[in-house]
């Protein structure tokens, strides 16, 4: 095993898609930890969904060797996702290392995530090394790039490195860089065994792996370990280090980064930020930082096919392996049948879960609106928490309403500030700070609730600034709002599927959108459908879907008039029966026509 001066632990920290992945490839080409043989683009993503889109979505980490002036160094890299739903991975994996480079595009410029990654590394105490990287595109603007950073992360010019992930330039400069710069690990190697457990992944046959960078003392194959946060207690059957495989080693020591097979296969019992201590030899104290993920964003996932529920069941069990952020418990509702309420990290985890159930599991699925989880208080001062719109109970028996609100920094070109405003304030904002960073570019922070962005924010703010706005947010506390439940009746029926917890100013709006949909798309009956919005008790809004009259009068031509009417009174007595006994379906283009809403 390498001395502890010898080792060195950094990450790469960047924005979506500003070429982290790449330069790890490079740096793994460079240090020829792989071989030309198994190279290949985005090395260190696995599943195909991260090479399509381009993102990281799990963690990885990666040991390479590198002689720098005759000594031989061990350097650890654990690579990071770059997407704002896994801030809490991110802050784990930054714990774990003394050093950062900070990845900025030459050609987008320092953009929102950049800086809140930033910020994370600074507050751990890392070294940040700051690197500005696709150096070698056409349209690179290198020295304003440099302005920008040297007035953000206050490091000097000559400090900042210039890489490319494609050609290569500049990896060498980047590894002097990092040895010469960033500290070694502290750590005292006899101490009793305390290791920050940082990411887990699921393996069909070897159960829950477990990556760990080791603060103090040793940890050897064969040792009885505890997992203090949940208390679980195992056996290493097997201790190693990250190559491009694993890498069975007798012992790993403090300073070092290593992963731990124990044969578990329950994956909520390895959770990301614990501490792994020696039961014999047990730690005086816990790392700090660890905390229970909780799921931002709900909604409901149901198949379309109400016979694949067992299947879907077993499709969501075999996710939960691989993602333990996933929460999800049975719940059926009269439309749908039965499916699953589900707690997501936020829209993006949503997306790409919904996704691997298509691809790896074959299912097709509904997912319901995605709603955050509100509390609920009685006038008694009991607190409920509502994580579904239907839950909620009646209005006369609700004090008021908390919603999570989150702080959001918006990083634009100037020419598109109006825009961005105007669709915050309609989106419940209110503007907190505005900084220019540049003369063409300005940082915009809000305030807002959470439940406005799971929508369409995203998607909004993308084209009203041609594609150049950057998003992060940072949830803070919940706040009392004046919210309604909002229902949807068919025939006086609640449509239990399409409740939703909306402002009290936009409810007007949203059910007057809703009924008109659901006019256009439920097929006419023999008898006349109302469809209503309602709030409580009250009504807001209402179509009519008329009947299909049949003509019961044909037969009468000439004759008197009565017996016309006795017929259409006949006719109506029937219809009045048929409503009562009748029940209006739903068809599923309507349901996925008002989740698009």
């Amino acid at each position: 095993m390498a001395k502890i001066e010898h080792i060195r632990n950094f990450c790469i920290i960047a924005h979506i898609d500003h070429g982290k992945s790449t330069l790890a490839d490079r740096l793994l080409e460079f240090t020829k930890t792989v071989t030309g043989r198994d190279m290949q683009a985005q090395v260190l993503d696995d599943m195909d969904l991260e090479k399509e889109r381009g993102i990281t979505i799990k963690s990885h980490a990666i040991q390479m060797s590198y002689v720098y002036k005759g000594q031989t160094y061990v350097l650890n890299l654990i690579d990071t996702p770059g997407h704002v739903d896994f801030s809490y991975e991110v802050s784990r994996s930054i714990a774990a290392c003394e050093g950062a480079l900070l990845l900025v595009d030459s050609t987008q410029g320092i953009q929102a995530q950049t800086i809140s990654n930033l910020y994370l590394a600074l507050d751990n105490d890392l070294t940040v090394i700051p690197v500005l990287n696709k150096v070698d595109m056409p349209n690179a603007m290198i020295e304003e790039i440099k302005d920008q950073m040297v007035d953000i992360i206050g490091c000097r010019r000559d400090e900042i490195l210039l890489a490319s992930g494609k050609t290569g330039q500049g990896v060498e400069e980047l590894l002097a860089a990092i040895i010469e710069r960033v500290s070694a690990p502290k750590g005292d190697r006899e101490a009793p065994l305390q290791a920050l457990l940082f990411d887990s992944v699921f393996n069909v046959f070897r159960g829950v792996v477990a990556y760990y960078k080791v603060v103090n003392g040793t940890i050897r194959k064969g040792d009885r370990i505890r997992f203090i946060a949940t208390g679980a207690e195992y056996v290493a059957e097997e201790v190693g280090v990250l190559k491009l495989q694993y890498s069975p080693q007798d012992k790993i020591e403090a300073g070092d980064v290593g992963y731990i097979i124990t044969g578990t296969k329950v994956a909520k019992e390895v959770r990301v930020g614990d501490t792994l201590e020696n039961i014999a030899n047990p730690c005086k104290e816990v790392i700090q930082g660890f905390k229970e993920v909780k799921p931002m964003v709900f909604a409901g996932i149901y198949p379309v096919d109400t016979d694949d529920y067992e299947e879907l069941r077993a499709s969501m069990d075999k996710l939960q392996l691989n993602d333990a952020a996933l929460v999800y418990e049975p719940e059926s509702t009269a439309a749908l049948g039965f499916g699953f309420r589900c707690g997501f990290l936020g829209m993006l985890h949503l997306e790409i879960i919904q996704e691997r159930l298509e691809r790896e599991f074959n299912m097709t699925v509904i997912t319901t609106v995605p709603n955050v989880s509100y509390f609920a208080y009685t006038p008694s001062g009991e607190k409920l928490i509502i994580n579904n719109p239907s839950d909620l109970p009646d209005p006369t028996r609700i004090d008021y309403v908390e919603e999570p609100y989150i702080k959001a920094n918006i990083i634009t070109k100037t020419e598109y500030v109006g825009a961005i405003m105007s669709l915050c304030i309609e989106k419940r904002g209110a503007i907190i700070n505005q900084v220019y960073l540049t003369t063409d570019r300005v940082e915009m922070v809000f305030e807002m609730p959470l439940a406005e962005i799971v929508f369409d924010f995203y998607d909004r703010l993308k084209s009203i600034s041609k594609g150049y706005a950057s998003f992060d947010y940072s949830p803070l506390e919940y706040r009392q709002s004046k919210l309604v439940k909002l229902d949807i009746l068919l025939n006086a029926e609640i449509v239990d599927a399409l409740a939703a917890l909306i402002h009290t100013d936009h409810a007007q709006e949203f059910g007057r959108k809703i009924c008109e949909k659901l006019k256009e798309l439920i097929p006419r009956q023999q008898f006349q459908i109302a469809i209503q919005a309602a709030i409580g008790a009250k009504i807001i809004a209402r179509e009519n879907i008329s009947a299909i009259r049949k003509d019961v009068t044909a037969k009468c031509y000439g004759g008197d008039i009565s017996r016309k009417r006795k017929l259409l009174e006949k006719q109506k007595k029937g219809k009045k029966r048929m409503r009562q006994v009748g029940n209006v379906e739903i068809p599923q283009s309507a349901f996925m026509a008002v989740l698009k809403l």
